[in-house]
């Protein structure tokens, strides 16, 4: 494939929606209706493109985002098919960062869902324009004027409806395009048949237009002064007005269908030409150089600047997904990694489709595709030329919520057990692993119990490891409750030749919000300043292991009150060994209490949706807070 240079024709959008809302189904009908597949493929089969992993055909479900390809009406469509299970938000996440815009797939019957929300919030926070797909229309109970209006309540969002629907549920046949006032039929051949409006539908859809002028010539002064001169707005300003207000996310263009009997999926095409922005359309990307803000607009002349958002590793080697942002780059091209202050060579580049790829000369500003040859470049490197440096941001990762303890269950595995979970944290950050040294487990924490039984089972279905997975080991903590005053403690040794000998009196006391609190009263040099630090050192020691189950201990303070020294065997060993064995014994003494962890939960809930009980008599009512009874 040679250099493109329009970059107008180029669309890089990301389908988003709650799990089970058809995304997958939209993607694998988008793919057929360009001519990329010739058969149409079905989840429940596990026949899809972008489905292509062994646990996403056995779950059926998307687990990893996938890329893919195709042309429509001479635009390149650049498409990222991505997860809607909540726990793997996070490849929802590292894809918007790199995507121009974004479908939004909806259930006709069930609305705006939780994870809905989720990703809105998302594409939000990355500024991506978006416009909504209601699908599955031919459901019972589906309702395309419901899920506008729960997307007006529950997104705070601007839904214009531009698609009015022919039939209902099992009769769903087609759709009226409101912009152009034209019926679209499809047969069960999967033929379009474009006519006029329906009679029995001619009075609601000028009603619906009409409408729709008027939504859009609230917000758009091209539209208004047509409106006010013509009392209604022409096809080519509507259209035009429609992307503007998407662009810049006033509004959301709401269209139609049912994927699975594939209808209504080339007006979805033919929207995301019309209403989703190319690389042109958005602002210069944003990065820092040498500490100095900096950007890079889309432009192939530009010095080369691209964001790696997905590393997989497959039978051939390793893949690393990159969004050329700005720039031109080729095979052999030597790139730099800017944070990870190292250069890189670029051995082949390849035009994604799935798991399958196509090898091209070039990739330039607009495109996302995979690159073979980068040996170390993780998910968020920043690659540019090396003479026209950039450090872009990546995408955030939440902390992890789930843990599990993993092991290998024979021993010869264990080197290989450590590179498969290197490799796994590698391909996916949100995975993190950590070797607890309190309990000897290797523990895999991660955004969920789905996540983490889909990252066990890659370690053993890719690299033939035998997996024990079990609970992993509370870390508990051991403090005092009550503690002890004037314990003597004489540390005598004679074994021949130099002896040992230390004295000391201890107070220990409890000290909330503390680990360990170490004084010294001692008066008139009954314990030399040189063994003070020694008896500290010793005390340590014995905060190791508590005596109710061996667990370290906490919120301790110790108080060096008395002491005594022999003029030739005293020393700082004699000393530690004397604070060690007589703080073990004052805790022993001690009432002593079993900590256990505690987790901080921080819950946000939005203004409207907060139920207030009655304030106590004689109470003022806050700002926030109102007086009387409770809402419920």
């Amino acid at each position: 494939m040679g250099m493109r240079t329009n970059l107008n024709d180029v669309r890089n959008l990301g389908i988003l929606a709650h799990v089970d809302a058809g995304k997958t189904t939209i993607t694998e009908r988008i793919l057929y209706a360009t001519g990329v597949t010739y058969k149409r493929g079905e989840v429940h089969d596990g026949t899809t493109v972008t489905d292509f992993d062994p646990q996403e055909r056995d779950r059926g479900i998307t687990i990893f985002a996938a890329a893919v390809s195709c042309a429509w009406n001479g635009r390149q469509i650049n498409l990222i098919d991505t997860p809607g299970h909540v726990d793997f938000s996070h490849e929802v996440e590292r894809s918007l960062r790199v995507l121009d815009g974004a479908v939004v797939v909806f259930d006709g019957v069930a609305g705006v869902e939780p994870q809905t929300e989720s990703v809105w919030r998302q594409a939000d926070r990355y500024g991506v324009p978006r416009i909504a797909f209601v699908n599955k229309l031919d459901r019972p109970g589906a309702d395309v004027d419901a899920v506008a209006e729960s997307i007006r309540a529950r997104l705070r969002a601007t839904p214009l409806v531009v698609q009015l629907p022919i039939g209902r549920e099992a009769g769903f046949t087609g759709v009226v395009d409101l912009v152009r006032m034209r019926s679209l039929i499809w047969s069960d051949d999967d033929t379009v048949e474009e006519g006029p409006v329906p009679e029995a539908l001619q009075d609601e859809a000028r009603r619906r237009a009409r409408l729709l002028h008027e939504a859009v010539a609230e917000r758009h002064p091209l539209a208004l002064e047509e409106f006010c001169a013509e009392s209604a707005v022409s096809a080519p300003t509507l259209t035009a007005a429609l992307r503007d207000l998407t662009c810049s996310g006033e509004a959301v263009v709401v269209l139609c269908g049912s994927a699975y009997r594939n209808r209504g999926i080339e007006p979805l095409l033919d929207a995301i030409g019309a209403y989703l922005p190319s690389p042109l359309d958005v602002p210069p990307v944003r990065g820092t150089r040498d500490g100095e803000a900096g950007e890079r607009a889309a432009d192939p002349a530009a010095p080369f600047a691209g964001l790696v958002f997905k590393v997989n590793s497959t039978a051939s080697g390793r893949l690393t997904y990159l969004r050329v942002y700005s720039g031109t780059v080729r095979r052999g091209d030597t790139v730099r990694d800017v944070g990870a202050r190292r250069t890189e060579r670029i051995g082949r580049i390849l035009r994604v489709r799935a798991d399958r790829h196509t090898e091209v000369a070039v990739a330039v500003a607009g495109d996302i595709v995979a690159v073979a040859g980068l040996k170390a470049a993780a998910a968020g490197a920043s690659l540019c030329d090396p003479a026209a440096p950039i450090l872009f941001e990546s995408a955030a990762v939440a902390d992890r919520v789930v843990s599990v303890a993993v092991e290998a269950r024979r021993r010869i595995d264990a080197d290989r057990f450590g590179s498969a979970l290197a490799q796994l944290v590698e391909e996916d950050p949100s995975l993190a692993v950590l070797a607890d040294r309190e309990t000897g487990q290797t523990v895999l924490s991660g955004m969920g119990e789905l996540h983490l039984e889909v990252a066990v089972e890659k370690v053993r279905r890719d690299h033939g490891l035998d997996v024990s997975v079990g609970r992993p080991k509370v870390a508990y903590r051991e403090t005092v409750a009550r503690g002890v005053s004037g314990l003597l403690y004489r540390h005598v040794k004679q074994d021949g030749g130099a002896g040992q000998f230390a004295h000391v009196v201890l107070d220990v006391e409890p000290a909330p919000g503390s680990d360990f609190v170490f004084h010294s009263a001692v008066v008139g040099g009954r314990v030399p300043r040189e063994y003070i630090g020694a008896v500290e050192a010793g005390c340590r020691d014995a905060l190791a292991d508590g005596p109710l189950g061996g667990h370290p201990v906490t919120g301790v303070r110790v108080t060096l009150t008395d002491g005594a020294t022999h003029p030739k065997d005293s020393s700082e060993l004699a000393f530690r060994t004397a604070g060690r064995l007589a703080l073990r014994e004052a805790l022993r003494a001690s009432l002593m209490v079993l900590l256990e962890p505690m987790a901080e939960v921080l819950v946000t809930v939005p203004a409207d949706a907060v139920c207030w009980a009655t304030c106590p008599p004689g109470a003022a009512a806050s700002p926030t807070r109102p007086s009387g009874p409770a809402p419920w």
